[in-house]
């Protein structure tokens, strides 16, 4: 335990010569332990060791030891056996590497494995056979078999002790390997007759603490009579063998003779005490040393096998055969990816790290030497930085928008004949950097709109492209700061910051403002962000939205302007020329004239396209002194707009009559305005009138309903006139009782004077004995009102609607035609 503690401390002694770190520690210690403080060692704080993304890289071979990043230790990532990893090698050591980035940094490590004494000798066999003969001399060698210790130096086998050592000693043969061979040597004659078995035990012994042992049992049979042992021809025989040799290839033949006859002079050959060599090779009866399985340069490059010769009687001799394993090409180089960058900014300087690799090839420095290329192209160079190490770094500017990934092909190749290669592709994404500012996809842009519009109507989309990427492409669209007849460009359109489709704030006239330019800048997400402008132009376009507009003749209220025609005139008089203008445009504003109303239409025409009123006909003596036209004015738009202007034209040939027809048009006009008044109050009075009748059909109608209702709907008979004082048929003479009377008196047809008496509970009408055919009259009224309307009545009412009607149509017409 002391010593395992001093190796522990010697674990912590650092050395650091040209940037590597060096350690040594013992095999077996627990998963976990401290191997040594690499950011003490590296001159880094733990911060910086984890900002740096340190890591290791140990290659193709196992890892042994892992990184804290916390407290920048090295750790035993799981328990090593030194002997399991190096064998008999020594130094026994790791080696791998610190990789750090940001900038990209390799250092090597390495951690050597001291032995420990954990492994006893042991021997291959428990026990091992001899004859000998009697007669064996003195001095008579017999060659034991090694024990075997995987522990090296004191650790590792020191000694063999034989006990009994009454007839044999042991002598110890140290080799070229370190190893040692050991000889049984008879220094007592032995007696069969005494002991014909003869036990041993053979001890070997480390030189550990605490010391370990291995023993075997050595079992002699006493022989007779062999008294001579085989001897080889050679010490020591060399031969050459190809890796790729196939199984049975003759490696070398080797011969030992023994000077006995018969049985004892029989020689027989064996390999020595290498388990390894064993399953290799094998040997024949007559000494030829065959291949018996697969050999590998890269594992050995030499074989050195033990051959011993032993004859019938146990004497033996041996040799030594050293095989050079020669190399042939069958290894591909391999590539080791150390460190690499998954992205690099298209802004980085030239000859900047971004991959970080190690090559080895397994085969002789003949084979093994490696030359690395890329695939050309591309913006990247590979350099040796040292022995099988190799750096990608950029040799020329980077822009993604010209490629925004590389695919770097790395190709070793040895210079084996024929040549080996291995190859691995690195993808490197080049991220972006705002470089490029926004693209408009024209210098310039016009839209049209139509005057009237909408407000907040889309008027047009500017569109601009960012080549750059992510945030740094995300476009948004701006308004510069501008005045359109001093007033801010912003009260007449907006632009959308994320599409770029420009609205329109207002709805514009195009009779007050034609057009109007504005610019838009586009500017990009990045930082700082780029930009650039455009200038737009809108034009408005005319819609049909103005009247024409007369300008001549002028329309006066108070007086009555007239164009004078002499009856002299030719056909083709110019009487005047109407003249109107649109303050639209195009054919908005294209006017043509025509002739709607005029007093005589033979007489005038007007110009279509320019407005001049001349006359078609020549002048007489019958045509009317004032003419009336009525002229309409008409746009060429969709629809068209018009206006009218009246003409007044006074055919004459002299001033003083002009005067006269003037006074006649005055009172013409003031004949229409008293006629309009006219006519209004007509039409009024003939609808009270209609109505008034209407009302008094109605009311005379009801009237006879409720007489009707009054003397003929009731149960009483009609009783006839009597002369006062008359008496019945019952001889009663005069009646009865006392009756009250009402008297009608009729004087004519249409009035009557009547009283109506009751008596109880009966009526009786009494009438005028003076007024002769009252009775018939009454009859007669009966008979009427008993009579359902008469045809004539309803023809009549109908009658009157209807002319009623007519006659309110024929004035409205006269008055819309008038005015």
């Amino acid at each position: 335990m002391r010593r395992q503690v001093l190796l522990f401390l010697v674990a912590l002694c650092v050395s650091s010569v040209l940037g590597q770190v060096s350690y040594s520690i013992p095999e077996e210690m627990a998963k976990g332990s401290l191997v040594g403080n690499i950011a003490h060692d590296l001159g880094l704080d733990v911060q910086r060791l984890q900002l740096r993304k340190a890591r290791i890289h140990t290659g193709d071979s196992s890892e042994y030891i892992q990184l804290n990043k916390e407290k920048g230790l090295l750790l035993l990532k799981e328990k090593i056996d030194r002997e399991a990893l190096c064998g008999q090698t020594t130094p026994c050591a790791l080696h791998f590497q610190i990789a750090l980035e940001n900038p990209i940094e390799i250092f090597p490590v390495t951690v050597e494995i001291t032995d420990i004494n954990d492994n006893a000798p042991l021997f291959d066999k428990e026990e091992r056979m001899f004859e000998i003969s009697e007669s064996a001399v003195i001095g008579s060698k017999f060659m034991l078999e090694k024990a075997l210790d995987p522990d090296i130096g004191l650790n590792g086998l020191q000694s063999y002790t034989l006990k009994p050592s009454d007839n044999f000693i042991l002598k110890l043969h140290s080799q070229s390997d370190g190893s040692k061979r050991v000889e049984m040597i008879l220094q007592k004659p032995l007696d069969r007759e005494k002991e014909e078995i003869v036990s041993l035990l053979l001890t070997a012994v480390d030189g550990g603490e605490p010391q370990r042992s291995g023993t075997m049992q050595i079992h002699i049979t006493v022989l007779d009579a062999n008294d001579n042992a085989p001897v080889f021809t050679q010490p020591v025989y060399k031969a050459s063998l190809k890796e790729n040799s196939i199984k049975g290839t003759l490696i070398t033949q080797v011969s030992a003779s023994d000077s006995d006859k018969g049985s004892n002079g029989e020689v027989s050959y064996v390999i020595g005490n290498s388990r390894s060599a064993s399953k290799l090779f094998e040997v024949t009866e007559d000494g030829q040393l065959l291949l018996n399985g697969p050999i590998d340069y890269e594992k050995a490059k030499k074989y050195e096998i033990d051959i011993e010769a032993v004859d019938q009687g146990g004497l033996s001799d041996y040799s030594k055969i050293i095989i050079d394993v020669g190399d042939i090409n069958d290894n591909s180089p391999v590539i080791n990816v150390i460190s690499t960058s998954h992205s690099i900014g298209e802004d980085s300087r030239s000859d900047t790290v971004v991959a970080v690799m190690s090559v080895n090839d397994p085969d002789s420095e003949e084979n093994g030497n490696v030359r690395c290329v890329i695939n050309k192209n591309i913006p990247f160079v590979i350099t040796s930085t040292s022995s099988n190490f190799y750096s990608i770094i950029t040799d020329n500017e980077l822009d993604r928008e010209r490629a925004s990934d590389y695919n770097i092909t790395v190709t070793c190749s040895d210079e084996g004949v024929p040549s080996l290669s291995s190859s691995v592709t690195l993808t490197l994404q080049i991220s972006d950097v705002n470089d490029n500012p926004p693209v408009f996809e024209r210098s310039s842009y016009e839209a049209y709109i139509i005057e009237n519009n909408t407000p907040g109507l889309s008027i047009f989309t500017v569109t601009a492209t960012d080549s750059d990427w992510n945030q740094n492409a995300r476009v948004s669209y701006i308004l510069e700061d501008s005045s359109v007849n001093g007033v801010p460009v912003s009260s007449y359109v907006s632009v959308s910051a994320d599409s770029g489709v420009i609205h329109a704030v207002r709805s514009f006239d195009y009779e007050q403002i034609k057009d109007f330019q504005f610019r838009v800048k586009a500017q990009d997400g990045g930082s700082p962000p780029l930009s650039s402008n455009v200038t737009v132009k809108i034009m408005i376009q005319d819609q049909n939205d103005n009247v024409p507009q007369v300008l001549y003749p002028v329309q006066t209220g108070g007086s009555l302007v007239a164009e004078m025609v002499p009856r002299s005139a030719d056909v083709g008089y110019l009487v005047t020329k109407v003249v109107a203008v649109d303050v639209d445009s195009g054919q908005n504003a294209w006017l043509s004239y025509k002739l709607q109303k005029a007093t005589d239409r033979a007489l005038f025409e007007v110009g279509l396209q320019n407005g001049e009123v001349r006359t078609i006909r020549q002048v007489t003596d019958k045509d009317a002194v004032k003419q009336r036209l009525t002229v309409i004015v008409e746009d060429n738009g969709q629809p068209s707009r018009s206006a009218t202007v009246i003409v007044n034209v006074a055919v004459a040939d002299s001033f003083p009559e002009v005067l006269s027809e003037f006074t006649d048009f005055t009172h013409d006009k003031e004949y229409n305005e008293n006629l309009t008044f006219y006519l209004v109050l007509a039409l009024a009075v003939v609808s009270f009138l209609f109505i008034t009748c209407v009302v008094v059909i109605i009311s005379v109608k009801i009237y006879r309903w409720r007489q009707s209702r009054i003397l003929y709907h009731s149960n009483l008979p009609v009783i006839p006139y009597y002369p006062p004082r008359y008496s019945d048929t019952l001889g009663t003479g005069t009646l009865p009782h006392v009756y009250n009377y009402e008297v009608c008196r009729t004087t004519d047809s249409r009035k009557s004077d009547c009283k109506f008496g009751r008596a109880g509970s009966q009526n009786v009408l009494i009438m005028d004995p003076s007024s002769t055919g009252t009775m018939q009259r009454i009859q007669s009224e009966k008979s009427i009102l008993d009579e359902p309307d008469s045809p004539l009545e309803v023809s009549m009412i109908i009658f009157l609607f209807i002319t009623l009607s007519f006659h309110c149509i024929s004035i409205v017409s006269e008055l819309s035609l008038r005015y």
